[in-house]
């Protein structure tokens, strides 16, 4: 409704977010609190969730947390199970939780094996997974949100990597493109239910995620000895983003909430960038 205040976007909203204790998913869930949702945090780290949530219940909302595995089915369906009894019902899923590489990662030039299992099992089986356990629920209600975090390097090879720099960061750009098109064919099968399926796709945000990358690019690339992993980032900003500047979680955090809200109701099966014009599409 036109005058509405944005601290009331989402009141009355249940929301769920995973990998919710630090970085992007701490902001989304700090952004959701903020627009008036009570939002229920997960993150394999408990003690990170909890701290999460003893901030938004800071903001005047209400919050929940929890210990989940985004690989475990088990632990994602009684975590839904237990926020749908304590909060009533969950409108909105931000399947959130991601890693950008196995143990070793900022040592590498070029992917393991398991760099390819960790960032399928967690960026899209954990995103698949998250989004099986709220759709029965959401399919009964005939309404719901679901909002994917995906990466603007899912759209294109430049947006994770650069030439020379090995091939490390493949496997999380492929898991990104694939977590796109997961959210297209989502978007398709629950859109009879009146359920919204989108994605955001976040640039480069200062993050420990990204802080990894920097170390990388400062232990591997000869153009980058003697810089910081900050001071790297900040060139790679300058270098590639029209705006100039960096993208922060609260950034993503009121995309999530725009896809989230009433006003988004005839957007479905879409990705949003959010990068600062860095890739374009």
């Amino acid at each position: 409704m036109p005058g509405t205040h944005m601290k009331d976007q989402l009141a009355g909203k249940v929301a769920i977010v995973t990998g919710a204790g630090r970085g992007i998913g701490r902001g989304i869930a700090l952004v959701l609190a903020s627009r008036g949702a009570t939002v229920s945090v997960s993150d394999i780290d408990e003690q990170a969730a909890a701290s999460v949530a003893s901030e938004i219940s800071d903001l005047g909302a209400s919050s929940s947390s929890a210990r989940v595995d985004v690989t475990d089915t088990g632990s994602i369906a009684a975590w839904v199970s237990q926020a749908i009894a304590e909060h009533g019902a969950i409108d909105i899923c931000v399947p959130n939780a991601g890693v950008i590489g196995a143990a070793g990662f900022t040592e590498r030039k070029d992917y393991s094996a398991d760099d390819w299992s960790l960032t399928w099992g967690i960026n899209v089986q954990g995103m698949v997974n998250t989004a099986d356990a709220i759709a029965p629920h959401m399919k009964e209600r005939r309404s719901g949100k679901i909002v994917n975090i995906a990466s603007h390097g899912g759209r294109a090879p430049r947006g994770v990597a650069e030439p020379g720099r090995g091939t490390v960061q493949i496997p999380y750009g492929v898991s990104k493109a694939a977590a796109i098109q997961y959210t297209h064919h989502l978007a398709i099968e629950l859109g009879q239910f009146n359920i919204n399926v989108n994605a955001v796709c976040p640039g480069r945000l200062w993050t420990p995620m990204w802080e990894s990358i920097a170390k990388n690019h400062a232990a591997l690339s000869t153009d980058a000895k003697g810089l910081t992993p900050r001071e790297i980032f900040d060139l790679n900003i300058k270098a590639s983003m029209p705006l100039g500047r960096e993208q922060t979680p609260e950034d993503i955090g009121k995309a999530v909430a725009f896809l989230a809200s009433d006003d988004a109701s005839e957007i479905t099966g879409q990705a949003l960038n959010v990068n600062g014009g860095a890739i374009m599409s």
